[in-house]
């Protein structure tokens, strides 16, 4: 079963109008790519960025709130549920993200189903310290065959919330990812050796948020 899917099924059943939905962290990955890594579908929730920026958002729908409850309600017996819902401010971001966003076809008939670019994702994965964000960025570097000349001028001009905490894992995981870009073997198997044997103080951390 496809959990991210079974979650956005519910929630369109419980919708009476159509909204857009941008999705991240491991539900980005599991429907918003072709051959997504085993087990991404298996996530027990889905992440969303709130944006003022999309004429269907949903920042503001108080019928949303009211469906994601009665969503979140009925999957309760299925331990699935939807309740991290991040405004942009509080992810890390390209500054244009907006004018990057991919569509995800899965038909639902109320909901416009969207993810930031891969590299933007990488970016989100970058604020955590989570030793499986590296394995997702892996592959989304894999994936979009982003370079590292790309990756350093997204670490310059990304958009990253005031939070020290935040920052300080972002720069500690800059030299990381771009290791990850660097190595051909990186590419290919979505981890690396030299990444794996870093200390455990460097990822094994628990940052801000719970990104799927």
């Amino acid at each position: 079963m496809n959990n991210p899917l079974e979650i956005l099924r519910a929630l369109d059943k419980n919708l009476d109008h159509k909204i857009s939905l941008v999705l991240f962290g491991k539900a980005a990955i599991a429907l918003g790519f072709q051959h997504p890594p085993e087990g991404s579908d298996q996530t027990m929730d889905v992440d969303s960025i709130l944006t003022n920026g999309l004429p269907d958002g949903i920042s503001n729908d108080m019928a949303f709130w009211e469906s994601l409850e009665t969503t979140n309600q009925d999957l309760a017996p299925t331990g699935l549920y939807m309740t991290h819902l991040f405004e942009e401010e509080q992810v890390i971001l390209s500054p244009d993200w907006l004018a990057k966003i991919v569509p995800i076809e899965i038909g639902l008939p109320n909901i416009r189903v969207l993810r930031p670019s891969a590299l933007d994702l990488v970016l989100t994965k970058m604020m955590r310290g989570d030793p499986q964000d590296l394995e997702d960025i892996g592959f989304l570097i894999k994936a979009d065959n982003i370079t590292p000349e790309e990756l350093e001028v997204a670490f310059k001009t990304a958009r990253v919330p005031d939070e020290n905490e935040i920052l300080d894992l972002f720069q500690r995981a800059q030299p990381l990812v771009l290791k990850i870009a660097e190595k051909p073997a990186g590419r290919e198997s979505r981890t690396t050796p030299d990444i794996r044997a870093k200390p455990k103080m460097d990822w094994d951390q628990s940052g801000p948020g719970s990104l799927g």
